[in-house]
């Protein structure tokens, strides 16, 4: 009887994963559905594509997870799905739908769950499209790990230092170019809105395209030679932590284009802080170095030291 339930347990790794993308595409699903009937007949075709995609979209993912789910419940059925190939190409299938649904949903221009201005207007839909997408992706990268023992986030730490906040902070900036560009285009070329506004938007613009440049870099010579120039780290870390702290003020203040709570605030926060945590580690590298060299000096110090009085007393 033992024997049996560490079985189960061992064949289903990722099933509360399963469960959990199961309640996240139950919710999309309902979000877009009402979403897609308030918006009605908007004459705008992108916008009516856009609804079909994240209906299709979050359909599938729940019939998916629904099935799957029930072929868990059965010995035989589970050796079909669990840890097979089958279960590796769903998990990059529903990863790339997801993507392509956050993309969809946190468009301003078309209004699911983000309206004009960049605010969310639809929490559901918005919050969960995001939960879902992390769901899937964390799905993805433990049946790698489990099928071709494939350790993404132990690679990721022993390639080198602070690879994932470059990581993290190059997905960030490329949310907040995206946005900043999209509400430019819908407040200051379709509709004027004000100078005031419309060059704090170009700011976040400018800054999620050096964020981007800066961490692309990093990130390609950390992948390509396993580690980048350390004094290079530090000084184009100082240079977001301090370009992100005055952009951060601007862009999300009352009158900025990130003050709603959408994409463009939470992401140019998020660049902000990974700006933060690559300057601190850096700096705790850089002090470790130091402690380091400071002890190595005196242990040498004292070999000579030793050597002096051996002499003396011979």
């Amino acid at each position: 009887m033992t024997d049996t339930i560490e079985g189960d347990t061992s064949r289903s790794p990722r099933f509360t994963h399963w469960c959990a993308l199961f309640v996240f595409s139950t919710i999309v699903l309902g979000a877009s559905v009402e979403a897609s009937n308030n918006n009605g007949n908007s004459g705008d075709a992108k916008t009516e594509q856009n609804e079909r995609w994240a209906i299709v979209c979050a359909s599938c993912t729940f019939a998916l997870c629904a099935i799957i789910i029930l072929m868990h419940f059965n010995s035989i059925t589970s050796l079909f799905i669990v840890g097979t190939k089958i279960e590796g190409l769903l998990c990059l299938i529903l990863a790339a739908f997801w993507s392509g649904l956050v993309a969809v949903v946190a468009d301003s221009r078309h209004g699911l769950a983000v309206n004009e201005e960049g605010a969310v207007s639809n929490g559901n839909l918005y919050y969960f499209s995001w939960a879902g997408l992390i769901c899937a992706v964390t799905l993805l990268t433990s049946y790698l790990k489990s099928a071709f023992t494939i350790d993404i986030a132990g690679e990721i730490k022993t390639r080198s230092a602070r690879l994932s906040i470059w990581s993290a902070h190059l997905a960030a900036a490329i949310v907040v170019m995206g946005s900043s560009t999209n509400i430019y285009k819908n407040d200051c070329v379709q509709s004027y809105v004000g100078d005031e506004f419309c060059k704090r938007t170009k700011l976040g613009i400018g800054l999620g395209a050096v964020g981007t440049v800066f961490a692309l870099v990093v990130v390609a010579m950390k992948i390509m030679t396993s580690k980048a120039p350390f004094l290079m780290e530090g000084i184009l870390g100082f240079i977001l932590l301090v370009s992100f702290a005055f952009g951060t003020a601007y862009i999300t203040s009352e009158a900025g284009p990130g003050s709603p709570l959408g994409n463009l605030y939470y992401f140019t926060w998020i660049c902000f802080l990974s700006s933060f945590l690559l300057c601190s580690s850096c700096f705790d590298d850089y002090n470790a170095a130091k402690t380091m060299g400071a002890s190595e000096g005196g242990d040498k110090a004292d070999d000579g030291q030793n050597v002096v009085n051996e002499e003396d007393q011979i």
